[in-house]
């Protein structure tokens, strides 16, 4: 090894940028592991040998089409073991993974396609809408590829894996900011934007997860994904195939908690991740009593508060095992934990309620004010954080990364402060920007949807606390005159036009909104409105 070059002030100049490539962990659980299971989906399973092999042949046939380092590959799909290969197909070969949510409406992927300028797209055989509208629009995707099925596309990821069966395809080289992952988030705007995750920080995000969540990890460990690959359960499972542990899928996309606690008993599952709504419903439904869940070590819920009442009866069926980290695609849940020990069953003086926990290993936290000043102890300003979990920025987009960043700091968009201990309390949220089961949804979208209607003068959204989804919309309107709707038709006629989770719980009419001096529509002022009209807070809905 070559002696390193003296920095001019007398540091040591970097002699390379060279890091490991993230598929490099199935080259070693290859070796290491060939005969365990590294991926359990019904009655199916893949060993590590299997699974490196197959990766191995879907990426060279990515390259036989073309496909090279910094490529984007788009995908669409529900949780599949062809989804799960072919993000490490494209990390192999050095590529992009962009990866989609499977909820979204044609018209959004897109968008997806074209501002990613991906160059391939990989789409479950569930939606050929999708396929068809990406053909048609996406001029720089060059071909499309069928998974799991279906008659979309040009070929299928199965047959290109037979076609090249026993190919031996190299980690590519990168370095640490090689894009690895476009992970699309809206941050704190309502326009999706790609940020960009490289090799360098994920290994780092990685090794701050089995540092921080996951301590103890090993290949005796297992893992049930309840939650879309695509985002952080993705990045979760990164973590067991890091120990060489198996991940198992739920049988369909549905969420089945029967099914669910069948297979944390079958399979001794030790650790999953969620967000509160479904950890919620794990803990209320009949089926906690009926299984031995006794293996779980961690359940890790995330991507939304988590109230106190559900906490107290998490802890109290399933034992001292919930552990909270807050982050942000950007810093890819990289920010704050609370681990289960500071999960206190009892209210006292000394639990700590209401906090998302302290400073992750590695990173730093800031509560700053508008002008970037670090503020005291319990003072509130936004949340504020540096460190090598911190994204590379929003691809193509240098306005967003101009607001995004200030003095290497990134800016959250979340309210909080800090006590005197360093733990954090998140108390609003800069935006108007809503959590419902863990996904953010925001108001302008939906109103903008909702002006397309030709009896809707005027509309505003809020977000308000929900016991199920952490938060759901309601939606104020004023109609035009001589224009007639209701609650129901508005609300079909949105329902073509969004994802479910986005649509507002309860539509009202009012016949104007409320406006502050300068003309704007305060959301403070709708809220208040609702609770003096007597819609909040909202009924419980049956069967819920």
């Amino acid at each position: 090894m070559g002696q390193a070059a003296q920095h001019p002030k007398g540091g040591i100049t970097r002699q390379t940028d060279r890091v490991m490539n993230l598929a490099h962990w199935l080259t070693q659980n290859a070796r290491r592991f060939p005969d365990l299971p590294g991926f359990i989906w019904g009655e199916k399973q893949w060993t590590w040998r299997e699974i490196d092999q197959a990766v191995s042949s879907f990426a060279a046939g990515l390259a036989a089409a073309g496909i090279t380092k910094g490529d984007r590959v788009l995908v669409h799909s529900k949780n599949s073991e062809e989804m799960f290969w072919s993000m490490f197909a494209t990390f192999r070969l050095g590529a992009v993974w962009v990866p989609t949510n499977f909820r979204l409406m044609p018209e959004e992927v897109i968008y997806l396609a074209t501002s990613s300028g991906a160059k391939a797209f990989l789409c479950h055989g569930d939606f050929p809408d999708h396929a068809k509208v990406v053909a048609e629009n996406a001029t720089d995707v060059e071909f499309i590829w069928r998974m799991n099925g279906g008659s979309l596309g040009t070929d299928s990821v199965a047959a290109v894996i037979a076609r090249h069966a026993g190919a031996t395809t190299p980690n590519a080289a990168v370095d640490y900011n090689d894009p690895c992952w476009f992970f699309f988030t809206s941050g704190t705007t309502g326009r999706s934007k790609a940020s960009v995750l490289t090799h360098g920080q994920m290994g780092f995000v990685i090794t701050n997860h089995l540092c921080d969540l996951l301590p103890d990890s090993s290949e005796r460990d297992a893992s049930l994904v309840v939650a879309p690959l695509s985002h952080g359960a993705g990045v979760h499972q990164l973590n067991l195939v890091a120990r060489g542990a198996p991940t198992i899928l739920l049988p369909t996309e549905r969420f089945d908690i029967e099914e669910a606690y069948r297979l944390i008993q079958t399979y001794r599952i030790t650790n999953m991740f969620t967000v509160p709504t479904i950890l919620k419903m794990l803990v209320e439904h009949p089926a906690v009593d009926r299984y031995d869940h006794s293996s779980l070590r961690r359940v890790i819920y995330a991507g939304a508060p988590m109230y106190r009442e559900d906490q107290k009866t998490a802890l109290a069926k399933l034992g001292a095992v919930i552990i909270q980290y807050f982050g942000l695609g950007e810093v890819t849940g990289n920010i704050t934990v609370l681990p289960p020990a500071l999960h206190d069953p009892v209210d006292s003086p000394h639990a700590r309620i209401g906090t998302c926990g302290f400073e992750r290993t590695g990173m730093q936290v800031s509560i700053q004010d508008d002008n970037g000043k670090e503020l005291a102890p319990f003072e509130t300003g936004e949340i504020c954080c540096i460190g090598p979990a911190v994204f590379a920025g929003y691809y193509d987009n240098d306005e967003a990364n101009a607001k995004a960043f200030r003095d290497g700091w990134f800016r959250t968009g979340d309210l909080g402060h800090m006590d005197n201990e360093g733990f954090v309390y998140i108390t609003g949220r800069a935006s108007d920007m809503y959590i419902s089961g863990g996904s953010n949804v925001y108001p302008r979208e939906i109103e903008e949807k909702m002006l397309t209607h030709p009896a809707i003068l005027e509309a505003a959204v809020v977000g308000v606390p929900d016991p199920l989804w952490g938060e759901v919309g309601v939606a104020v309107c004023v109609l035009r005159e001589g224009q007639h709707t209701d609650e129901q038709e508005l609300g079909a006629f949105l329902a073509e036009k969004m994802t479910r989770y986005k649509l507002p719980r309860r539509i009202v009419f009012w016949d104007a909104l409320p406006k502050s001096g300068y003309g704007k529509v305060p959301k403070r002022l709708i809220k208040d409105q609702l609770e003096e009209r007597g819609v909040l807070p909202l009924a419980p809905v049956k069967g819920a």
